[in-house]
């Protein structure tokens, strides 16, 4: 029961980071990589994506 709360959790927040991936403005490259490894690896995606990717839009401003 416990591994299935924490896949919904981690679907809902995988869902969350492709939705804001997607609502970005970086280039489509780079959207579609970020799609691909967070649908690949969806825990490690979604970590890597929370570090990395949304400092690309704090650095543009």
């Amino acid at each position: 029961m416990e591994y299935g709360i924490i896949g919904l959790i981690i679907l809902v927040l995988d869902i969350w980071a492709l939705l804001n991936v997607w609502g970005g403005g970086s280039s489509v490259g780079s959207k579609i990589i970020w799609t691909a490894i967070i649908l690949i690896l969806p825990l490690v995606g979604l970590i890597l994506w929370y570090f990395i990717g949304p400092r690309g839009s704090a650095r543009a401003a």
